[in-house]
């Protein structure tokens, strides 16, 4: 226990659900990467490359979450070198699933799209937290730059990415208390241009969306979303290629019951394409059952609610705007990831943190865990409540002070 207590530093239960999500995580993505296993020589190559990441991303946490998080605005350098990359992803970038989201340097390949997301938290928290130097107006000018190039970048190829990441930053300014007139008006901005993006996607000829790049994936996802089957006949239902995913999904779904299939039992796992990133919560419900379902749900709401109990104990603002970011983002994109599974929004190709298969997105979850237990430690006070004693205990032998006269400890304490 002591050891345990020396090396797991911060607010515990934060650390009990990072841990229960890595076991979930290692479960279900050697379940759900039977399809892969099967094409490798090497059965055990998939979930020995994720447990890697894993492993990788641990050792962040235990790092991160023992240095002081006044030092973490430095991960807003970041920024400028995720602009760069993103600009340079769709000419030199590796393609997958008709997509242009990776990079490929020194044979290493990551989504410049996460750094940006990272850089962007920090950078949104670190200007909220300078209201004393900076009127509001300069603030919010600074983060429609900083934060709307990002997204503009990374919309082309990743449009759900880029909604998700300027929403939490939009959360953020609110919590930051922002003049509401102007975060109004940039509400009602944005609702416009998305109006008139569907708007163009459902009524433009595909002769000219082909021009655009993910146009027409997005129009056959909004349209398959739209007009999705809701016919009671079972029997009348077909799957084709335009609800294949969804489909098998709810089909997974429907398998899991109560107490699910048991993992490696689950079936839909070999027709899902994504059954290890984007669809691994029907993967979960299907093998862990409607009760493992809101177990994992229940985590990442107990996420959120913990980290704004870290935040209220925060007298700094920089800590308490970046852990909420954080926060919202990890659950944010948790709950894109549960409801496309579920049918309740289009597709969206969004991983769930910590859980799903992927190498830059795991890593990258593990670095906002890790800042999270760095400012409940630092900023919140959680987790310390020993450490002075011991580094009292440390400093002065057990019976220094009975080697004390009462003259000397009065004029030491003078």
């Amino acid at each position: 226990m002591d050891l345990a207590s020396k090396l797991f530093k911060g607010d515990r239960v934060i650390w009990i659900i990072f841990m229960f999500l890595c076991l979930i995580s290692v479960i279900e993505v050697f379940s759900a990467t039977s399809t892969i296993a099967y094409k490798n020589a090497n059965h055990w190559a998939p979930i020995v490359r994720h447990a890697t990441f894993l492993l990788g991303g641990f050792v962040l946490v235990l790092l991160l979450h023992n240095i002081p998080s006044r030092f973490f605005p430095v991960f807003i350098l970041l920024l400028p070198l995720s602009i760069l990359m993103l600009i340079l992803t769709p000419f030199i970038g590796v393609s997958a699933n008709d997509a242009h989201r990776w990079l490929e340097i020194f044979g290493i390949t990551f989504q410049p799209s996460e750094f940006g997301k990272l850089a962007c938290i920090v950078y949104v928290a670190f200007l909220l937290s300078r209201k004393g130097r900076f009127s509001d107006a300069q603030i919010f000018k600074y983060i429609l730059i900083g934060v709307g190039l990002t997204c503009a970048l990374i919309l082309p190829e990743n449009f759900s990415t880029a909604v998700m990441l300027f929403g939490v930053c939009f959360l953020m300014m609110f919590i930051g208390q922002l003049p509401l007139l102007k975060l109004t008006k940039l509400a009602a901005v944005l609702i416009l241009a998305v109006f008139l993006l569907f708007a163009g996607l459902l009524f433009l000829p595909n002769d000219v969306l082909k021009y655009i790049p993910r146009a027409l994936t997005w129009k056959e996802r909004l349209v398959d979303f739209m007009h999705k089957d809701k016919t009671a006949d079972a029997s009348t239902y077909v799957i084709t290629d335009d609800n294949y995913q969804v489909s098998h999904a709810k089909i997974a779904i429907a398998r899991g019951g109560l107490i699910g299939q048991m993992p490696g039992h689950g079936q839909q796992r070999d027709f899902l394409p994504q059954a290890y990133s984007d669809f691994i919560y029907a993967i979960i419900i299907e093998e862990m059952g409607f009760i493992g379902g809101i177990v994992v749900l229940l985590l990442y709401v107990m996420l959120l609610v913990r980290v704004g109990m870290i935040a209220r104990r925060c007298e700094r603002l920089f800590p308490k705007y970046l852990v909420l970011g954080c926060g919202l983002l990890i659950v944010v994109q948790a709950f894109a990831n549960m409801a496309v599974a579920v049918d309740l929004i289009p597709v969206t190709g969004q991983p769930m943190p910590l859980v799903s298969r992927g190498g830059t997105s795991t890593m990258i979850s593990c670095i906002y865990f890790g800042i999270i237990l760095s400012v409940s430690r630092f900023g919140a006070g959680i987790g310390n409540e020993e450490e002075p004693d011991e580094e009292m205990e440390e400093v002065l032998p057990d019976n220094a002070f009975e080697s004390m006269d009462v003259e000397t400890i009065r004029e030491s304490s003078i």
